[in-house]
């Protein structure tokens, strides 16, 4: 798939789930705040309690950009944490190396965060790691490798070009935007985690 044609789809989808996943979804779901499609402006007809669920957790999905295998997973995890499962799994899929490298600022996008990442140009603790899922744990640091930062991606996101679409930096990343290194100082709070998303719908879907 192109990058034309992944961002045509990321705003079709931005559309239809209501929320905008990208940077240019947000531009134009501003313009044509409705479903897409020949009916996209038409009301909804009233939905299905199992409907609105769905579509709970395909907003969940989307804005990380995992799997519906990696989804469940996390659910699965949050039924073993102790408290309530919908904080728990926010909690885990907060603290992917994917999502904090995005939420530091490193890429503007998700898909971008997981690309430096697979393409090696992220370390966690002076170590590598080409895995979007790894888990990071509180006082750990994410730092782009040196030989990395020169590269014009990191040169635009060391100047804070993307903060002008990513929501604030939240409380538990402590981030050095000049250095391109990010410490997780604790676990996040699902409160403060910047998702939209009514996690509860998400736990009902999975648990009926």
């Amino acid at each position: 798939m192109t990058n034309v044609q992944r961002s045509r789809r990321q705003v079709r989808l931005s559309r239809a789930l209501g929320i905008a996943l990208t940077p240019k979804a947000q531009r134009i779901f501003e313009k044509r705040p409705y479903a897409p499609g020949e009916h996209g402006r038409t009301r909804r007809r009233t939905e299905s309690d199992y409907a609105v669920r769905l579509r709970e957790k395909q907003r969940l999905r989307a804005q990380y950009g995992i799997s519906e295998k990696q989804l469940r997973a996390a659910y699965e995890k949050g039924t073993h944490e102790p408290g309530q499962t919908g904080n728990a799994m926010l909690q885990f899929l907060e603290s992917r190396l994917d999502a904090l490298v995005l939420r530091a600022g490193f890429a503007r996008t998700t898909a971008q965060a997981r690309q430096f990442i697979v393409h090696g140009h992220i370390m966690v603790d002076g170590n590598k790691v080409d895995r979007p899922s790894y888990k990071v744990k509180p006082g750990q640091t994410i730092q782009v490798r040196p030989k990395s930062q020169t590269m014009v991606p990191f040169q635009i996101a060391a100047e804070g070009v993307h903060r002008d679409v990513l929501p604030a930096v939240p409380g538990y990343l402590e981030v050095d935007l000049a250095q391109l290194k990010a410490t997780l100082t604790r676990k996040p709070a699902a409160e403060e985690i910047p998702v939209q998303v009514n996690i509860q719908y998400v736990v009902e879907f999975y648990a009926r």
